[in-house]
């Protein structure tokens, strides 16, 4: 009897906490109704889409690419608090220590996915456009973009790149749980190298200096992933010891 309320009681703070991430994402897209016209026109007014003449081949091409806009600004605002919650909901279930250590994945969480946003869209998107425009000229292609496509486009390739800087938030959540060791990271090194390789190709034009460009960040925010999970593992061991 006593478990079945103890599951009611979590199922019933469940769902106050998602109504409250719910009603912070509709507030935040109506926000981001309001805010999608400059945001729009930011993105339209600064390179690379400075240099490209956006086309509508539909009546609903702009609406579309509008609540599109609205839609992910309010994924980027709600990401903080939905994050906040969930450490909020399992947080009974931690130690004070455990608490104040994941505490703090909030907002490194936040901060790298914004920089990993950021870091595609000024450095990667316009590596990748230039080198796409220059193999249509090569052609002899006349360029004409639709917005639909273009807005695809660089979604595809920024999102990708904010998740890939997750990695050292995730390595030490792997590492906490004793999924990963040091040691086990330095083992599987050379495979995580030709992975993150693969990974930049992937998202990079196929030139050389555009490759080396995706990847070495990534490689880099591997080292990092190393250096701190090894930082962890040995504090969690000091801390067993006593």
């Amino acid at each position: 009897m006593d478990k079945d309320k103890e599951i009611i009681r979590h199922l019933t703070e469940l769902r106050k906490r998602l109504i409250v991430v719910i009603l912070w994402f509709l507030a935040a897209m109506a926000a981001g109704l309001y805010m999608s016209r400059s945001i729009l026109l930011y993105i339209k007014h600064s390179p690379p889409a400075a240099d490209v003449e956006w086309n509508v081949f539909s009546l609903t091409d702009g609406m579309f690419i509008y609540m599109k806009c609205a839609f992910l600004f309010a994924v980027l605002c709600t990401l903080p608090v939905a994050f906040y919650h969930v450490w909020s909901f399992v947080k009974p279930g931690l130690t004070e220590e455990e608490a104040r250590g994941t505490a703090v994945y909030i907002p490194i969480s936040f901060v790298l996915f914004v920089a990993g946003l950021a870091f595609s869209y000024y450095i990667v998107f316009p590596m990748m456009v230039d080198f796409m425009k220059n193999v249509n000229v090569s052609i002899g292609a006349t360029e004409r973009y639709g917005i639909d496509r273009y807005f695809s486009f660089l979604f595809n390739v920024i999102f990708p790149m904010g998740i890939a800087f997750e990695m050292p938030v995730a390595v030490i959540f792997l590492t906490r749980l004793g999924l990963l060791t040091p040691a086990r990271l330095k083992m599987t090194r050379k495979y995580a190298y030709l992975g993150l390789a693969v990974v930049g190709a992937c998202i990079s034009p196929p030139d050389f200096v555009s490759h080396l460009s995706v990847t070495v960040p990534l490689i880099l925010l591997f080292e990092l992933s190393v250096i701190v999970a090894g930082w962890y593992y040995r504090r969690m061991q000091a801390a067993a010891a006593l």
